[in-house]
Formats: C-alpha cells, structure tokens, sequence
C-alpha cells in the first residue's frame, strides 16, 4: 500500500466513510509490508519505570534491541503514583520516537493493573540501601512478595522475568516462592552487566575490538563477590580462536578484575548517578540471548535456578553459564574449574544460601 493510498484513507476517516474495522485493515496491510505482523505483540512490563534505569530501557526496547527487529511490544511502564509527571513525559518522548515496534505505552501505578498479560517483566523496583542490612533486606522482600503475587496471578503463565536491583538474588527467590504459578526457570537474575564489563576490560587490556573476546564467565551473585573467570575464554584471531589463558597472565587477571570491580564506583565518582545505559544495554543482552537463541559455540552468564550443577544447590539463584534455544536457556556442564575458582565459588554459594534463606 503506497502513500496515496494511505491520504485516501485518511480522508474517508474524517468523512465517516472507513470503519475502525477497515482502519485495522490498512494498519495490517501496511504491517506485513514492513513485516512486522507475523509475530503476536509482546507485553512488556518494566517496574520503577521512571527511574533513569526504566528511562534508558525503554527506546531500546522500542527499537528491537531487546525483543528482536521484527517483534512487537507494549511497553507497561509501572511506578508509583508520584512518578506520574515524569512517566508522561517519558511516554511523549517514547512517542516522539514514531518507532513501528512499539504499538502503545501504558502508564500504571496499580501493580495488578500492571502485570496483566505480561510476557516479559524487568523489574527494577527497589529499595534504597541507606538503611540498616537486615532493614534493607526486610523491606526488599514485602516488596518482591508483593510482585510476586501479581505475576503468580496477573501475568502470562509463560512470563520471563529478569531482576535487577539488589539484594537480586532474596528478591529472586522471593518472586519464586510468591508466585507458584510460574516456572522458576522463568525466573533470571541479571549478571550480564558483569559480563559485559569483563569482555570489554578483557579487550581493553588486550587492545583489540570486544567483538573478539567470548566466553568469559561470571558465576555466583549479582554482586561485588561475583567470581570473574576469563579463563575459559576466547579471543577470535586469524587463525581461529585463541584460549584465553594463553594471552593473560595472574597479574593481568587481577587487574582485569579489579577495574571490573571498580566500574560502578568509578562510574558514580565521574557522573554522580550510578550506572543507567549500561544496566539497560545488558538488560536487552540478557533477553535477546534468552528469546532469540546465543550463537553456535558461545555462552552467556545469567543468574538462574541451579539444577545442581557445580556443587551449587539446586533451586538456589546462581550466576552460571548458560546457552539459549527456544526461549529455553540450558546450564552449560562439564567445564573445568581450577581449585582456586572452586574455593571462592564456596564462598558464593555460602552467601547466596545465606540471602536466599536456603
């Protein structure tokens, strides 16, 4: 259908001439000509929408860059009934966008509301940590249980759900807990932040592109403690792939890991505002992989539920490799992993069961 075409529709509207049946009609024509009505619209729901996490996410969202270039959405934006200004001026810049993905963005503060019909829920509701540690941890889970009983009861029953904010791993297992409906392998904590931030150090130092460094691994928690683990990587030369461990040595390791550590800090220091293009980047990483399938030979981190692998516990939230099929991902196994790695992924796994109440 040719512009033309779309003016005589137009016109007809404002005679009363074309039905809103007949408007559905030219809206599905002109879709499939750009191709994009042969997958059904997803919903997407991301709580704490208007943080400048939730701010940052979304036109990547509405882009592709999350679910895909020919995927559908409709962003559900949830936040509290204060953030009602900013989430409107979000939404007319969202609008501004003109994007063909994003069909409409839905303003919410009622978190039942919010969840309904949800395929995909990115949480980043949290509270903030100027508080006493069991008071943090206390208030997290009212909250996580709160989120946990609207999805159980409101969202798709296949939904995906990533959590972001700390402590990732209590609120993971609180979602699971709280909403029985759902599979706990639909149930992810973002570690892919870690991830990306050791490719890049791990290039950085070895002065070549991040697109040649795969396969490094984050396991554990979403967090400081987080073993970093570049040795089963690689680096894509001429020739081939190159193990890792064949290009670093200890000292460099340890600074590879430190300045991994010291992002945020870093980050904080020179913007005084904590990260928000990079959270929101590997948030769209994490999904894409998980929805869209990792590429042959390659592996990503994502906190999941364990099936037992590695000594870490099963159904205990636990930043593992992993690779993506069908929407599913699948634990990769059989990896070696030297003493020293072992001893300090004890050490994780202690610390999660402790957060998790395992």
């Amino acid at each position: 259908m040719d512009a033309l075409a779309i003016i005589k529709y137009a016109c007809a509207v404002a005679v009363g001439a074309v039905s809103y049946f007949s408007l559905s009609s030219l809206y599905t024509t002109f879709g499939k000509r750009k191709g994009l009505t042969s997958l059904r619209p997803l919903r997407v729901l991301i709580t704490g929408a208007a943080g400048h996490i939730g701010y940052a996410l979304a036109p990547l969202i509405a882009r592709g860059l999350m679910c895909g270039p020919e995927q559908q959405v409709i962003l559900h934006m949830h936040d509290r009934e204060a953030a009602a200004q900013n989430l409107s001026a979000v939404q007319m810049e969202l609008d501004d966008l003109a994007s063909d993905l994003l069909l409409s963005t839905e303003i919410m503060h009622d978190l039942e509301e919010a969840c309904k019909d949800v395929d995909i829920a990115v949480l980043l509701s949290g509270i903030s940590p100027k508080r006493s540690h069991e008071d943090f941890v206390q208030e997290s889970r009212a909250m996580y249980s709160l989120l946990g009983r609207a999805l159980n009861d409101h969202a798709s029953e296949n939904v995906k759900v990533v959590v972001v904010p700390q402590p990732a791993s209590t609120n993971a297992a609180v979602i699971a807990d709280s909403a029985p409906r759902l599979s706990a392998e639909n149930i992810t904590i973002l570690s892919r932040l870690a991830q990306n931030r050791l490719t890049q150090q791990v290039a950085d130092a070895l002065n070549i592109h991040a697109s040649m460094v795969s396969n490094v691994i984050v396991w554990g928690n979403a967090t400081s403690s987080c073993v970093l683990d570049i040795l089963h990587g690689s680096v894509r030369g001429e020739r081939g792939f190159v193990p890792l461990q064949n290009c670093v040595d200890e000292e460099l390791i340890q600074i590879i890991s430190q300045a991994v550590r010291e992002r945020t800090a870093s980050i904080v220091q020179a913007r005084n505002l904590t990260p928000a293009l990079s959270v929101a980047g590997a948030i769209c990483d994490h999904f894409r992989d998980w929805q869209l399938g990792t590429p042959e030979g390659s592996w990503v981190s994502m906190g999941v539920a364990s099936d037992g692998s590695y000594g870490v516990p099963e159904g205990l939230f636990f930043s593992m490799p992993v690779t993506c099929r069908g929407g599913q991902w699948h634990i990769v196994r059989g990896l070696a992993v030297k003493e020293d790695v072992r001893e300090r992924l004890q050490a994780c796994i202690e610390e999660a069961q402790q957060e998790q109440g395992h």
